[in-house]
């Protein structure tokens, strides 16, 4: 027997979430169908918040309530040191570590067998903030993998004829792994320990 067009349409809206398969979206469905309608309907509203009041932020791509968001707007923020991360989910891990300068979201990394290029990133964005003038350093933080590095030395090649001064985070960070999941004390050590990239071709 087929189900209810409802649940059908809900079990399909599931199954376009990162992992989600058909089995996770039937469970999932099924929990709501006997969740309290209140805990249902804080669901419903936090789906539509979510569309409604969250933007990116036209200066550093984060996401904020408001544009430009309240760290670019922050004047106690050093603006002289920008850190590059490559999603916005990276942003607490290092406000956590103690990073007080401002940020640049790249949203994403290069990889070219998902078809990802350095001109789908933010980069030319971030080419932008240093040629305004005002930054002294731009600190890679982008994930210590293939696809991090890649990116890394895509960011350190567009500005290598700036004046700015460009390190990246050390291996503070195992690698391979994900900013996301690093806590604290490894970011805050990263941090201090970054260095000076070479400019190699």
């Amino acid at each position: 027997m087929a189900y209810p067009p409802a649940v059908t349409r809900l079990i399909d809206a599931f199954k376009t979430l990162p992992g989600v398969g058909t089995r996770t979206a039937e469970r999932l469905t099924f929990h709501l169908l006997r969740a309290p309608a209140k805990e249902v309907s804080e669901l419903a509203d936090a789906l539509v918040a979510l569309s409604s009041s969250v933007v990116a932020c036209e200066r550093c791509h984060n996401l904020a309530h408001s544009n430009p968001c309240a760290i670019c707007s922050d004047e106690a923020r050093d603006g002289r040191r920008l850190l590059v991360v490559e999603q916005p989910r990276d942003v607490p891990a290092f406000e956590d570590a103690g990073w007080t300068g401002r940020y640049h979201v790249l949203l994403g990394h290069v990889n070219p067998l998902e078809g990802i290029e350095a001109r789908d990133l933010t980069i030319d964005d971030l080419v932008a903030r240093v040629e305004e003038g005002g930054v002294e350093e731009v600190v890679l933080a982008t994930n210590p993998d293939y696809e991090g590095d890649a990116t890394a030395l895509h960011v350190r090649k567009r500005l290598a004829d700036l004046d700015v001064a460009v390190s990246r985070i050390a291996r503070g960070v195992a690698s391979g792994s994900a900013i996301e999941y690093s806590n604290s004390a490894m970011l805050s050590d990263a941090l201090s320990g970054r260095s000076r990239m070479d400019d190699r071709s």
